[in-house]
């Protein structure tokens, strides 16, 4: 039996979900009975207070559905409450009051509500406060001065408050010297990976302290750990020229019916990726604005290091954003320099960083480049690698001397300077062929003993 509403409610529904954008016929008319269900509950209830009603609404649904549809029909609800209020319907979001308040997503929130002891599984949720250790007056003043000198500090800051977080539940620990604070820290974890991040936390602080007290010993770093985690880390992969193909051809071929644009998106995300050496995240934040086709120029602004930079493409890659553009603007997509360069149907408009990472990785595994499961195989970023390689291997191919032109390719990918660009440089066994042919064309001679008369 339906439930009737008041005919206000109903217009509320409505307006909501021609709002939204539904990949399935069924999805509204599903949407529509879940909200209903959930304004009928909050009409039958006699509690004032929203969050009230929304803990016995949870409460109610839960004897009914398995957790996980709970948690979808949840967040529904969430995106229904957040366009009430901005509508101005209803005063605000009992669920953006808890996120704000204990600083969590829909669904932790959802599960403490649903706990036997709400009150407490909620404050089991509320975020430590940033820096309120012992020690977190001194690293917020730190924090404070190397960002005030320009640098972004994001690594070390996010290190520093996992060791305030650390501290925070080791009162026993006050008054111990940094050196034992760090060695306390290393010993809660495992791994040289965390071992290292100890060493390099207490270094951190040890020198803001030396600042103030020139008395005051630098923690040393460890070079053996360093060389560890380095090992562990993964080594970059240089595509082929015949894998770049495949997977560019793979792009054009993705799987997606109810998104046609999408297969040429990801293959021009993949061309500028490979042919130009974008990052992933430079190539998420791309606007209309920053492609110049007159020019054949694209603008890549305010990255790593706060570098702004304008990059000259070739031709084949102008003629793939040309083809591209033109497609975009078919599919109805804005035109206003500020939208979005890489588009979709959705709200939102443009794809984000974890979508297309998702999206890019999908590609790879449907190519064969890349297992199908796991964390192992060619990543996305390698395409920059490969860019950089395969650019100093043309580079000896038409007889260039690679070292002089080391500085232009370090401003191509948005380096400060050479020594970032030379991790990018893996020893492939045609770059060394190439250069011993080349050491050998040039200083051969030199080891060559002439025979002295007798």
């Amino acid at each position: 039996m339906s439930v009737l509403l008041p005919t206000e409610d109903e217009e509320n529904v409505r307006r909501f979900l021609e709002s939204r954008r539904f990949r399935n016929r069924t999805s509204a008319r599903v949407y529509r009975c879940i909200l209903r269900d959930y304004l009928h509950f909050e009409r039958s209830e006699n509690t004032t207070l929203p969050e009230e009603t929304l803990r016995a609404w949870l409460k109610a649904r839960s004897l009914h559905w398995p957790l996980h549809i709970v948690l979808h029909r949840a967040r529904l609800v969430d995106l229904f409450l957040d366009w009430m209020t901005a509508c101005g319907r209803i005063p605000n979001n009992p669920f953006q009051a808890l996120r704000s308040q204990y600083g969590q997503r829909t669904a932790p929130i959802v599960r403490a509500l649903l706990s036997p002891d709400s009150t407490a599984a909620l404050e089991g949720l509320r975020p430590l406060p940033a820096f309120g250790s012992f020690l977190g007056p001194q690293m917020r003043a730190h924090v404070t001065l190397m960002r005030s000198l320009g640098y972004r500090y994001a690594s070390a800051t996010a290190r520093l408050h996992r060791f305030d977080r650390f501290l925070q539940g080791r009162s026993d620990l006050i008054d111990h010297p940094l050196p034992t604070l760090i060695e306390a820290w290393r010993q809660a974890g495992t791994g040289v990976q965390h071992a290292l991040e100890a060493q390099q936390c207490g270094r951190t602080l040890s020198k803001a302290a030396r600042r103030h007290d020139p008395a005051i010993a630098v923690i040393p770093l460890d070079r053996q750990l360093q060389r560890q985690v380095r090992a562990q880390q993964r080594h970059a992969y240089i595509y082929t020229e015949e894998e770049v193909a495949k997977l560019l051809t793979t792009a054009l071929a993705f799987p997606s019916p109810l998104s046609p644009l999408r297969p040429l998106s990801l293959y021009t995300m993949l061309v500028l990726a490979y042919c130009a050496g974008l990052r992933l995240g430079e190539i998420v934040n791309l606007t209309l604005g920053d492609v110049n086709l007159e020019e054949a120029t694209i603008e890549i602004r305010e990255t790593k290091f706060f570098k702004t930079r304008r990059l000259p493409l070739p031709p084949s890659v102008m003629a793939a954003l040309k083809n591209y553009l033109e497609q975009r603007r078919k599919a109805g997509a804005p035109t206003a320099a500020t939208a979005g360069l890489f588009w979709h149907q959705q709200p939102g408009g443009r794809y984000s960083y974890v979508t297309t990472r998702q999206l890019l990785v999908g590609v790879l595994r449907l190519s064969g480049i890349k297992p199908a499961q796991g964390r192992v195989g060619p990543r996305i970023h390698d395409l920059r690698h490969a860019m950089a390689c395969n650019r100093m291997l043309r580079w000896y191919q038409e007889g260039i001397n690679p070292q002089s032109h080391l500085p232009h390719l370090a401003t191509y990918l948005g380096h400060k300077n050479i020594n970032s660009t030379l991790v990018y440089l893996t020893i492939t066994q045609d770059l060394l062929q190439l250069a011993g042919n080349r050491f050998r064309e040039h200083c051969a001679h030199v080891l060559l003993t002439e025979e002295k008369p007798s």
